[in-house]
């Protein structure tokens, strides 16, 4: 019997074996990561487990986030919201959370609203075949109104829903759809914090040239030279062009007035 121990026989068989397949390597992973296909290798330098460099992880940048970014403009298409309407009594009603909403400026720095927070909402009460006997009656916005107990608590809610720092005294608690126009008197989705326009003086209280258009608006739709959806269209995208939109000439009328009774400073 042979005296070279027995474990030195395995070693000699093992190392033959493994020569015979294909010759040892220090690197097995190097010819196992060229067999694979290109797709199947990280790209970019990425990291193990990660997104491949280059590779978006989220939408583009500039898409939309769920919320028309400041300064876009309200879709000019789609039915604006109806609110629940006149009620007998109002009770105040809640806010965005605060710091939610964001005003967009026209070029000429005149204030519009967070087409998110603030898209507008109409009083079902109010349509094409009611006109006679709400909007255009004398008197019925006075009945439908709001008391200032419920607005002025929704005002200060509404103020830091917006990030309104200035003094209250001088911004308009605003329905965006007035109720000359159909508005509904108390959906929040109707009301915001107007900030006053370029050429405010302190002290002298809300400078809200809005409130003209609204009134030419009122005039136009009970003359019959608009139609109200129309002009609530017009109104909840862009006070400042409102007037252009439904083709009403930016021209005094008898009859009309400088501040709108329908809002409360």
């Amino acid at each position: 019997m042979s005296n070279v121990p027995r474990w030195a026989v395995l070693a000699a068989a093992c190392a033959a074996v493994v020569a015979a397949v294909g010759g040892c390597s220090s690197d097995s992973s190097k010819s196992d990561d060229a067999k694979k296909p290109a797709s199947a290798k990280p790209s970019g330098g990425a990291s193990s487990g990660g997104v491949a460099s280059g590779t978006p992880s989220g939408p583009p940048s500039g898409a939309p986030s769920g919320k028309p970014p400041s300064g876009s403009p309200v879709p000019a298409d789609g039915p604006i919201p109806a609110g629940p309407g006149p009620q007998p009594s109002y009770t105040v009603q809640q806010q965005p959370a605060a710091g939610s909403c964001h005003y967009r400026f026209t070029p000429a720095k005149e204030p519009l609203p967070d087409p998110a927070c603030t898209p507008g909402a109409t009083n079902p009460k109010v349509t094409q075949a009611t006109l006679k006997t709400t909007i255009c009656r004398s008197g019925y916005t006075a009945g439908i109104r709001p008391p200032t107990n419920i607005t002025s608590r929704e005002k200060s809610a509404n103020a830091a829903s917006y990030g309104y720092k200035g003094s209250l005294r001088e911004a308009e608690y605003d329905h965006l759809i007035s109720l000359q126009l159909g508005g509904d008197p108390n959906d929040p989705r109707n009301l915001w914090v107007e900030p006053p326009s370029p050429g405010h003086q302190d002290g002298k209280g809300p400078n809200n040239p809005k409130d003209v258009v609204e009134t030419k608006l009122k005039n136009a739709i009970c003359n019959g030279k608009t139609d109200l959806v129309k002009a609530q269209k017009a109104i909840a995208r862009d006070w400042t062009t409102a007037l252009d939109a439904v083709g009403v000439t930016d021209k005094g009328a008898k009859g009309e007035t400088v501040a709108d009774p329908d809002d409360n400073g």
